[in-house]
């Protein structure tokens, strides 16, 4: 059971990292930075990350919150008071990374741009998350998740064909961003050991959603605008039907597409070579599908994840609760159990990466808002005395 950082060294030990950044993509960045050792300190306003006030069946808690923030220090500070400022510069003196998701017009008002903090700790990793970067028409326009997929085409493709564009929930460009934001800091990281400087970062959500997309992000010369990108093999590969659930299969190689054919008793689909590769069997999909439907009423979706086993790529289509207990994810160690102040106890995701001679300390909790106010403080040089000044001014939660 964790609940503070633990003495095993990961590969960012020593590494500490001020996390202004709110919502998915900046915070759960900090978290990766986090989960490989690096002391992460979360900065928030008074009022708090927005995330905690999403909808949530947890009475003192967002689950989203939780889910986002782990294994970082909290501290809640007004940055439009000159006295929060102040701790926030002598933070920035000790600090190796800096990672924030204002819109750009925001840090140079506050004065806490890169130019400035530059200025204060030349070796500082300055990370800006926006929504559209930091030049061009849009870039003061606010960025979300969901936003951004309708507008890069995500939607589009998602949707079935002749119907409306679907979303992809489950905020997939903030976390790929996240995830960017993660690698961008830690290569920023090695490069400083070779030039002993600091340097800026950048990463948007418009460059991850087109990221996502590399395979689609490509127009040769001469082709027509609505040339086909579409890379799904017709619903052949996808999630289908059963007599109990439903089932993805993915039968794109010649091994596979037999194995299929095999254990559904379609052994007629593999006859001469009107269906015998990806794009052929694409073009035929509507004579394919239905029968294939039709095989796969005879069981239930988890009979024929067994029965398929490991010839035919496939998985029964789960709930995320069920990953829990699920023994891969027990097998992997992929669940800790965390102590929250408000809440006692609850298991959540542990780490996102595995180093096997630095596996970095054990995840705690995300922490409550201002829960380590009085220890931030300190480690910015505060006393006891200048600590109680801050509260009482409200320039600290």
């Amino acid at each position: 059971m964790t609940t503070s950082p633990s003495s095993q060294r990961g590969p960012l030990t020593g590494i500490r990292v001020l996390d202004l950044s709110a919502y998915i993509a900046g915070p759960y960045g900090c978290t990766l930075l986090a989960d490989q050792g690096a002391e992460v300190i979360k900065i928030e306003p008074p009022v708090g990350d927005n995330l905690r006030k999403y909808p949530s069946t947890l009475e003192a808690e967002s689950r989203a919150f939780l889910g986002v923030n782990r294994s970082k220090l909290g501290i809640a500070l007004d940055l439009k008071q000159p006295a929060a400022l102040d701790v926030l510069r002598d933070l920035v003196r000790d600090a190796d990374v800096l990672v924030h998701n204002f819109r750009p017009n925001v840090p140079p008002r506050l004065g806490i741009d890169y130019d400035t903090l530059r200025a204060i700790n030349p070796r500082l990793i300055y990370c800006a998350v926006t929504g559209y970067g930091e030049s061009g028409p849009l870039k003061d326009k606010a960025g979300y998740d969901q936003v951004l997929q309708t507008m890069t085409g995500m939607c589009v493709l998602q949707g079935k064909q002749d119907g409306p564009p679907e979303i992809l929930y489950g905020s997939i460009v903030d976390y790929y961003a996240a995830s960017l934001l993660a690698g961008a800091v830690a290569s920023a990281l090695f490069e400083r050991e070779r030039s002993g400087e600091g340097q800026y970062v950048g990463v948007s959500l418009l460059r991850s959603a087109l990221a996502l997309q590399s395979a689609r992000m490509v127009w040769a010369d001469g082709e027509p605008k609505d040339v086909g990108r579409d890379m799904r093999s017709g619903g052949i590969t996808g999630i289908h039907p059963t007599r109990d659930g439903y089932i993805y299969i993915s039968a794109n190689t010649p091994h596979f597409w037999k194995a299929l054919c095999m254990k559904t008793a379609l052994d007629d689909l593999l006859a001469g070579d009107r269906y015998d590769t990806v794009r052929k069997r694409a073009q035929h999909h509507t004579e394919i599908v239905p029968k294939l439907h039709a095989a796969l009423q005879a069981r239930s979706a988890l009979e024929w994840e067994a029965l398929f086993g490991e010839e035919v790529p496939c998985s029964a289509a789960r709930s995320v609760e069920d990953m829990f207990d699920f023994p891969q994810v027990q097998a992997e160690d992929m669940v800790a159990v965390f102590e929250h102040p408000s809440l006692g106890t609850y298991r959540g995701f542990k780490r996102a990466m595995v180093h096997g001679r630095t596996p970095g300390p054990e995840p705690f909790a995300a922490p409550t808002l201002g829960q380590h106010s009085d220890a931030v403080l300190k480690l910015a040089g505060r006393g006891d005395d200048e600590i109680a000044a801050l509260r009482a001014s409200a320039a600290v939660l």
